[in-house]
């Protein structure tokens, strides 16, 4: 018995040599281990995998266990330590890291089984071993994988979230965690949308998530009204699909869910205040219409036609603004002694703040009826009263003018002009410009005060017509960029002498527009025309 108890019998060998047979369609080896002696049993594939001839195997079985990988020591140690003990386990399982022969480590998966005495002592010890290397390899990059994952799943900011058949949450990442107020994933499985949001909510996304499960059909970028229990209100852009295992069931839905709450009261916010914008547009285009009305009704022409020294003098006029306010105007003034001013002007710029200035010279104008015989009096006194204002507003402003007066009595046409394009006059042999040269023009109004406006003068008798402009109809571009200019205008007055005057105009308009090929003008166009006939 006691021979039989420390050493292998036939028998023993027999099965021994069964048991290798039957592991090697397995690649394990087996080993076995009689507790009272320092040797111990591998098959020859066990020392293929310790790399170690059959005298230089190590014991793994017995302390200080230094074969063992430190970080599997301690486990390898107690598992040994239960198995060996009095009315322990009856089996050893144990994965470790194990040093091979050429210095190296490598996973092994041991298993036994104890052999006991009727004191319960273990006497014997046997079990396999094999090589589980690239298994832990694989396992290791499997969860090293589903590590990155994971972390991507937590860090990514919206909501992510997978539930079963019937809506409970099975998992759910750290945000959508955030997102109700707790702060696992974890804390979230079994949970369902009526844990936290009222039936306004949860029950239409039940719905979603039921039609999904039916048809297999996602829904894709749905905005969804969220309600919570205590009455908060948030807004997600929801899109859920349906959870197939590999094999193609259906498990559940599973969602990304992302928070456009700011996104939407931004959206609220704009729709009041463009309705609150809209309302005081409305407010301020009736204005802007008043204040359009009242201009065009200061540009109609009543003034049309004056009778004096034996001579009639006939007026006529376009008005066309870009906008609904205009910064460019004209007036014909009744003055003593059978005389008429004719004053044109333009404003810089477009809009409300053109026509205000425009509103400024306006009541200037009046304020200078007295000087209104003197051309160069007349605009040195617009220019001091417009400067005032604008240096007490603190703004910089300016309009160009040119002003002149018809005395028939005294044959002559005097004028003055502060910066502004001189009138073109149709004498008898063609046409021609007059107020061109620098000494001939002061600086536009508004710009300084004590400005000086030379005077100059033509004799009735040299011309049959003028034509008082502003620059609208000079700056008109063709498609090249060339600007319409003077030379154009002269020579257009120039061919149509025997046109009446309101023909003349229309020539005007038309050709300007015609040559820009735009069929619309890009700055306000004003003309004032006067004709000289015989009475």
């Amino acid at each position: 018995m006691e021979e039989q108890r420390h050493g292998f019998c036939d028998r023993d060998a027999v099965k021994l040599e069964r048991l290798e047979l039957a592991l090697k369609a397995s690649n394990e080896g087996i080993w076995d281990w009689w507790t009272d002696r320092g040797e111990i049993y591998y098959s020859r594939r066990i020392l293929e995998f310790l790399e170690c001839g059959k005298g230089h195997a190590p014991h793994l079985f017995q302390p200080p266990y230094e074969w063992i990988h430190p970080e599997e020591r301690m486990k390898f140690q107690r598992a040994m330590d239960q198995v060996l003990g009095r009315n322990g386990p009856e089996t050893l399982a144990v994965d470790a890291r194990i040093r091979t022969g050429s210095g190296d480590w490598r996973w092994l998966r041991i298993r036994g089984t104890a052999v006991r005495d009727r004191e319960g002592r273990t006497y014997r010890i046997a079990g396999s071993m094999i090589d589980i290397s690239r298994r832990k390899q694989a396992e290791a990059q499997v969860d090293e994988e589903r590590y990155l994952l994971r972390q991507l799943i937590d860090h990514v900011p919206v909501q992510i979230y997978f539930k079963d058949l019937a809506s409970h949450i099975v998992m759910a990442n750290k945000h959508m965690a955030e997102w109700v107020g707790l702060e696992q994933g974890s804390e979230l499985t079994g949970k369902h949308d009526r844990d936290f949001f009222n039936e306004d909510h949860w029950k239409p996304a039940e719905a979603d998530e039921r039609r999904i499960i039916e048809t297999g059909e996602p829904v894709s970028g749905q905005l969804e009204h969220e309600v919570w229990t205590n009455g908060e209100e948030t807004w997600v852009m929801t899109s859920k699909f349906p959870w197939r295992d590999r094999n193609g069931n259906i498990m559940g839905t599973f969602g990304v869910s992302n928070d456009v709450t700011h996104i939407v009261m931004a959206q609220r916010k704009a729709t009041e205040l463009a309705a609150e914008l809209q309302e005081k547009n409305h407010i301020y285009e009736e204005e802007v219409m008043l204040a359009r009305e009242i201009q065009q009704a200061f540009a109609t022409m009543d003034f049309t036609e004056l009778q004096a020294g034996g001579k009639r003098f006939r007026f006529g006029s376009r008005y066309i603004p870009i906008s609904g306010l205009a910064g460019d105007f004209f007036e014909v003034i009744p003055l003593p002694a059978g005389r008429a001013g004719v004053l044109i002007c333009d404003v810089m710029g477009h809009g409300v703040r053109s026509a205000l200035i425009v509103a400024m010279l306006r009541g200037l104008i009046e304020k200078q009826r007295a000087q209104a015989t003197d051309p160069a009096a007349f605009l040195h006194g617009l220019n001091d009263g417009l400067a005032s204002i604008l240096e007490r507003a603190g703004t910089t402003m300016f309009a160009t003018a040119f002003y002149g007066v018809i005395d028939p009595a005294a044959g002559i046409f005097q004028f003055a002009c502060a910066g502004h394009p001189g009138p073109v006059v149709e004498v008898a042999d063609g046409a021609c410009q007059i107020a061109t040269g620098r000494d001939a023009r002061g600086p536009a109004l508004g710009l300084s005060r004590n400005s000086q406006y030379p005077a100059g003068s033509i004799r009735l008798a040299a011309f049959k017509r003028m034509i008082l402009f502003t620059d609208g109809v000079l700056e008109a571009e063709n498609h090249e960029g060339e600007p319409f200019f003077e030379r154009r205008l002269i020579d257009i007055i120039a061919g149509h002498s025997g046109d009446t005057l309101e023909c003349l105009l229309d020539d005007i308009l038309g050709s300007v527009l015609a040559f820009s090929e735009a069929r619309h003008f890009d700055d306000d166009v004003c003309l004032l025309g006067i004709e000289v006939l015989a009475d």
